[in-house]
């Protein structure tokens, strides 16, 4: 009898153990596509929205402490010398990489407690250093002509991108899929993808992007609850 209620014991303990552990796990990989909208604040005065299409690879080190690295290609222009003779115009068919760091309010906060913590725990700040690779073609008013550019080169940027991700469960409250709505400012470490360098200001470009992560990796545990 004893030896029989501690066998069940130590198999009733194991499944409530592994039911427990199954609230808290998590992939460490995910891989996700997105797609961007970009505008750029250079040296052409008239603001044009292109696309550009992302695939990335994150690390989680825990659900909500995440480091992101990015694949883009895409197009940047501005300027319109339709409406304006006197201004410039410029078109860069790009390719970027970035890699960053991103926190997210879950990591700090507890949501357990408190529904408005709960909503906002996805809730992120990331930053990290990219480099865009330029092909890059500009006009440029010159009085009463033109002047015709040409960019190809490579410069740094750091990233500063605040963003929230949507988390979508499976039957075992493991994150599975997220759509990630975010907004990026770029802040370019030189003045050349646009083609022009006619300020003292450095190049700045904005992405609004919509993107969804698909995880991958083998699911390890967190120190609390995920889902509530």
């Amino acid at each position: 009898m004893v030896k029989s209620f501690i066998v069940t014991f130590v198999i009733s303990l194991f499944a409530l153990t592994s039911k427990a552990q199954l609230g808290y796990m998590y992939s460490q990989l995910d891989l996700g596509v997105a797609g961007t909208v970009n505008t750029v604040y250079g040296d052409a005065k008239v603001q044009q929205n292109k696309f550009s299409g992302d695939v990335s690879l994150s690390y989680n080190q825990t659900p909500f402490v995440n480091y992101v690295f990015d694949f883009q290609v895409g197009n940047l222009s501005g300027g319109n010398l339709k409406k304006n003779i006197y201004s410039n115009q410029f078109s860069n068919n790009y390719t970027a990489y970035t890699g960053r760091a991103q926190l997210q309010l879950g990591e700090i906060t507890d949501y357990s407690q408190s529904a408005v913590a709960n909503a906002f725990k996805n809730l992120y700040l990331s930053s990290g250093i990219g480099f865009i690779a330029n092909n890059a073609s500009a006009v440029a008013s010159q009085g009463n002509s033109y002047v015709s550019t040409q960019s190809n080169s490579i410069e740094a940027f750091i990233p500063v991108r605040i963003g929230y991700e949507f988390k979508l469960f499976n039957a075992y409250d493991e994150p599975t899929i997220k759509f990630d709505l975010a907004y990026q400012t770029n802040y370019v470490l030189g003045d050349e993808i646009d083609a022009l360098k006619l300020g003292k200001s450095n190049d700045i470009f904005t992405q609004f992007s919509l993107g969804v992560k698909f995880a991958i990796g083998t699911p390890t545990s967190y120190r609390k609850q995920i889902s509530y």
